[in-house]
Formats: structure tokens, C-alpha cells, sequence
């Protein structure tokens, strides 16, 4: 039996999106890691000390970098700046530069503190950095890209019915098949009006799909034997058409998480928003401090 060419053809687009992010967020966190620890080594070394002309400008160049962060939110906010150059390369510059600024400082301060304002005035720094970094998290799953343009529930259900008639139309003779995804899909996106529904969406969802796709694939494998068995399908055709149908759920099911886990990423955006704001300020008044203090006595 002659197998259509559409039915052969469906690409993985929310898996693979999924998988990126999780290669694009190891990355950064090895980058992080390389970078304190490159930090130490060389603080560890004894080549200069933070009162040291080298660690003086080093200083200098880290509260400079950590200055020039503002100018992604004024951006954003001042209307003659909107045309000045795309979003994207703003945050990109935000992020390198929310990288680098706490690197020399952590330079500047070889790992040492020298009284109580440079202390707080560290710490707070790390407080925000990390901060950063658990919002870069939050931001890039709810953006469709680093162009900004935000996703929404509405956009994220039409994907998701997309999958939902690709995976009705590849898996017309597995019903069973169907119904568990329907009902993963009920599951995932029944209202979360206590906090403890968000938890399970943020923790357990994930754990939940992977489960409920993994019996889908069982179940679709005998299936296709069967069916190639009944037609007498080439093994070729009978792998391609697993294949597909694995693509088709996995992606499938990713839509249903990508949905329901939304509204639950917006909210702790909202939260990490309101919190990430006051370290940011303490932060500037501690740097303002210490280097008045530093050039003072």
C-alpha cells in the first residue's frame, strides 16, 4: 500500500524548541561555572589585590558593565529609544553585560572582603546577578524569541490544535492512543487556582508527559506492527511511519505542556519582577557607598 508523502513528513517544531532551550540554558550555567571558577584561580594566584592599580580598574570596569544594564529598561521604556536597534541585540547586550559586570567584580574582589559596605555591596551584587539568571529562565519561556515577542495562551492553544488534527490524522487507527492524549491534555490544562496546582504543573507535568508518551509509543508500536502485517509494509515504511507517530505525540504532548505551564511561568515572572527591583536598588546605593568610601579614606 503506497503511503502518502504528507504522512511521512512532521516535524518536532515544540520539541525541538524545548530542547534548545534546555541546551541554551546548560550552556549558560556552564559558562557561569567556568567563569567563577576561572574568577578564583586567578584570584588565587596573587597577582594583584582589590587596592592594586589592576584591581582598582578592574572594579571600575565591573561597576561600569553593571551601570550600563540600565540602559536595556530604559529602552524599553523611553519612546525615542524604540527605534534604536532591534530588541533582540538589547538583551543580548544585557545578558553579556549581566555576565561580565559580576566576573570583574568577583575579580576585583579576589574572594576577599574588606569591611561590612563592600561586603553588602557584594553580595547584593550576587543576589542580583542570580536573580538575572533565574529571570532569563522565566523570560525565554514566556517569548517566543529574543525579539520579544511574547507568547500568550491563545497563541499557544492554536498551536496545540494544529498538533492536536496532525495527531489525530497520523494516529486514526490507534484510538486508545487518542484518548490517553486527550486526556493528558484534560489533565494539564484544568484550572490552577491554588498554588500548589502551579507546583505540580512547573515539577510533576513534565514528569507526567514523558510518562503518558512513552505508553503512547508502546502502544503505537503494536499498532504498526500489526497494520504492516495486515498490508504487507517494506520494515522501511513501518520504521517511518513509527517514527512519525513518535514525533507527532511528543510534539503534541509539548504543546499541552507548553500551554499549561504558561500562565504558571507568567505568574512567577510577575513575582521574580517585583522582587528583582528592590535588590537592583539596594545594589546601587551599596556600589555608590563603597566607592565613595574607597576614594575617601
Amino acid at each position: 500500500m503506497a503511503t502518502p508523502a504528507s504522512t511521512l513528513t512532521a516535524p518536532a517544531t515544540n520539541l525541538g524548541i524545548a530542547r534548545i532551550r534546555i541546551r541554551s540554558d546548560l550552556l549558560i550555567y556552564l559558562t557561569l561555572l567556568v567563569l567563577t571558577l576561572s574568577a578564583w584561580w586567578v584570584s588565587a594566584q596573587g597577582w594583584f589585590t582589590p587596592w592594586s592599580q589592576t584591581g582598582y580598574w578592574l572594579g571600575v570596569s565591573g561597576g561600569v558593565a553593571m551601570l550600563l544594564l540600565f540602559t536595556y529598561p530604559l529602552r524599553k521604556r523611553w519612546r525615542v529609544t524604540y527605534n534604536w536597534g532591534a530588541s533582540k541585540y538589547w538583551f543580548i547586550a544585557h545578558m553579556v553585560l549581566g555576565i561580565a559586570g559580576p566576573w570583574l567584580i568577583l575579580l576585583h574582589s579576589t574572594f576577599h572582603i574588606g569591611s561590612t559596605n563592600a561586603a553588602v555591596a557584594l553580595f547584593s551584587m550576587l543576589i542580583v546577578a542570580l536573580s538575572g539568571v533565574i529571570g532569563r529562565f522565566l523570560y525565554v519561556r514566556l517569548h517566543a524569541d529574543l525579539r520579544g515577542e511574547k507568547a500568550s495562551v491563545a497563541s499557544l492553544r492554536q498551536a496545540m490544535g494544529a498538533q492536536q488534527h496532525a495527531v489525530s490524522t497520523q494516529l486514526n487507527t490507534a484510538p486508545s492512543v487518542l484518548d490517553a492524549l486527550h486526556t493528558f491534555e484534560q489533565l494539564a490544562l484544568s484550572p490552577a487556582e491554588q498554588g500548589t496546582r502551579h507546583l505540580w504543573r512547573l515539577f510533576a507535568l513534565p514528569l507526567q508527559r514523558h510518562h503518558v508518551v512513552n505508553a503512547c509509543k508502546v502502544e503505537v508500536k503494536q499498532t504498526i506492527k500489526q497494520r504492516a502485517k495486515q498490508e504487507k509494509w517494506p520494515s522501511s515504511v513501518a520504521l517511518m511511519h513509527y517514527r512519525n507517530s513518535c514525533t507527532q505525540i511528543e510534539d503534541y504532548a509539548m504543546s499541552v505542556q507548553r500551554a499549561a505551564q504558561f500562565q504558571t511561568f507568567e505568574r512567577l515572572f510577575s513575582m521574580w519582577h517585583i522582587a528583582h527591583v528592590p535588590f537592583v536598588w539596594i545594589m546601587v546605593i551599596c556600589a555608590i557607598f563603597h566607592v565613595v568610601a574607597v576614594h575617601a579614606y
